[in-house]
């Protein structure tokens, strides 16, 4: 053993090269190489996972990597020029292995822990690292990228309910920076605001195609926050709109899957998604957006595509029944009644068509509004909380019910049909088959159909007695049609 070195009361051994190492620079380098391998595979949800830790976990990664490589080189190097190092028990030339390995390890297994075990989900603690990487992705939109997104935010949904802005308060924060007044940037407050703006940023066009395509669940997650939270007015109107346009242009969608048990089972039966988003009137009158789909896109819509959007429809209509809303204003009900009355727009281009043009997309789109229509009048008389609801309503009257908005749809479909004079036929198949035998059969379901079939009759005969003020080729096509359905309803020959 080599005779030790003194100096100020310190005893200095040299380092022996023929001691045991199990963590020096080579064995460094090994461990290395499989880190550098394990980050280099890891796909975007790892890596998202991992810049939006809690703390800079890549710098830290980096940092400690870097550290450690250096000590176990100059330890190696130490080693071989057998230098001076401090004789003593508590640090040995063992333990300093063992520290610098542990320490190599220890790094390795927190960022393992982030991106595999315990991924970091939305919280105040990495609220502005969640909010920017999110933003990154959505600029960049790469379409391999954004379905792994949109299924990673799954986990992190109800915490994006609970820490956002809702609306009103929003508007009160902006009345007061109107005035003057500055509030407190505080940490909670910061959380708030990012929570909104990745809120604002789920609206993106082609996230949600993701969304709908790859990961619906992060749409379920959402909406069942909000109704297990309370919170309605957040900021989602907009990723609910483009969320529905999505699934009814996507026919591979749960706007066409969650249909009907006999046809799905058990998501048939239970429509897990349709029921989070549509299934909540309270839900679909603070986001106001959710069924405002583009009339371009609308335009395009083809008759199964229709018959889905009718079902989502309805499924808000059934919510706005039975929970006795039917005293409030439906405002986001009756714009849908306006969308769906002009389904068949194109109606007129059947007019004096060829046979072989009969099984037109236009006649499935009449189709499916007369459904809804038929649908809608079942609802309302299947339904507990009856109200009464007046024939007759003053002109200067502007409330609205579920009853007027019904009447609206089938006035227009009537309306439209009306368009429809020759052949003979097809006049028929438009005028009595899709419109009369279905739409005037509501009368023996129940009050509701009443109601709305006295309500319909009298805006026919408004309509028709309005000629006598103003004439016009609106009110004479839907006289000839009255007259002729009632021929028709007489006999078909």
């Amino acid at each position: 053993m080599s005779e030790p070195h003194c100096c100020w009361s310190i005893s200095f051994i040299p380092l022996r090269a023929q001691d045991p190492k199990f963590f020096g620079f080579s064995e460094f380098l090994a461990a290395l190489a499989l880190m550098v391998l394990a980050w280099t595979i890891a796909d975007i949800r790892y890596r998202f996972r991992v810049r939006t830790a809690p703390f800079p976990l890549q710098g830290g990664t980096y940092t400690i990597v870097g550290i450690v490589g250096l000590l176990t080189l100059l330890t190696d190097w130490w080693r071989a020029e057998q230098w001076l190092v401090p004789e003593g028990k508590l640090l040995t030339p063992a333990s300093w292995q063992a520290l610098l390995g542990g320490i190599f390890l220890a790094n390795f297994m927190v960022w393992a822990w982030f991106a595999f075990v315990r991924p970091p989900i939305f919280g105040r603690w990495n609220a502005s690292r969640f909010a920017r990487q999110f933003y990154l992705v959505i600029v960049k939109g790469s379409p391999t990228e954004l379905p792994e997104i949109a299924d990673e935010l799954e986990r992190s949904a109800k915490h994006l309910i609970r820490h956002t802005w809702s609306n009103a308060e929003l508007e009160a924060q902006r009345k007061l920076l109107s005035r003057g007044q500055v509030p407190a940037r505080t940490r909670r407050s910061s959380t708030r605001q990012y929570a909104y703006d990745v809120l604002l940023l789920l609206a993106d066009r082609k996230f949600c195609r993701s969304v709908v395509q790859s990961a619906p669940s992060t749409v379920l997650a959402l909406f069942e926050a909000i109704n297990t939270q309370n919170k309605y007015d957040v900021a989602l109107g907009t990723f609910a709109k483009n969320i529905t346009s999505e699934a009814i242009a996507s026919k591979d969608s749960f706007a066409y899957h969650e249909v009907a048990g006999y046809q799905t089972g058990f998501i048939g039966y239970y429509k897990p998604l349709t029921s989070a988003l549509y299934g909540n009137y309270s839900v679909v009158s603070k986001l106001e957006h959710v069924f405002d789909v583009h009339h371009e896109e609308t335009r395009r819509w083809q008759a199964d595509q229709w018959a889905a959007f009718c079902r989502l429809v309805l499924v808000t209509f059934r919510s706005y029944v039975s929970a006795g809303a039917q005293t409030e204003q439906p405002f986001v009900l009756n714009r849908v009644a306006g969308i769906i009355s002009r389904a068949p727009t194109a109606l007129y281009k059947l007019n004096g068509a060829p046979q072989d043009s009969w099984a037109d997309d236009e006649l499935g789109k009449l189709s499916a509004a007369v459904d809804f229509a038929m649908e809608a009048v079942n609802i309302l008389d299947a339904s507990e909380n009856r109200l009464n609801v007046p024939l007759r309503r003053k002109k200067t009257d502007p409330r609205s019910d579920a009853h007027e908005l019904i009447v609206r749809v089938v006035v227009n479909l009537i309306l439209l049909a009306s368009q429809v004079k020759q052949p003979r036929d097809l006049c028929w198949t438009v005028q009595y088959i899709a419109v009369w035998s279905d739409l005037f059969a509501v009368q023996s379901d129940g009050p509701a159909g009443k109601i709305i079939l006295y309500k319909v009759r009298r805006r026919l005969y408004d309509e028709v007695v309005r000629m006598t003020k103003f004439p016009n080729f609106k009110s004479s096509k839907l006289l000839a049609m009255l007259l002729n359905g009632r021929r028709q309803s007489a006999s078909p020959a």
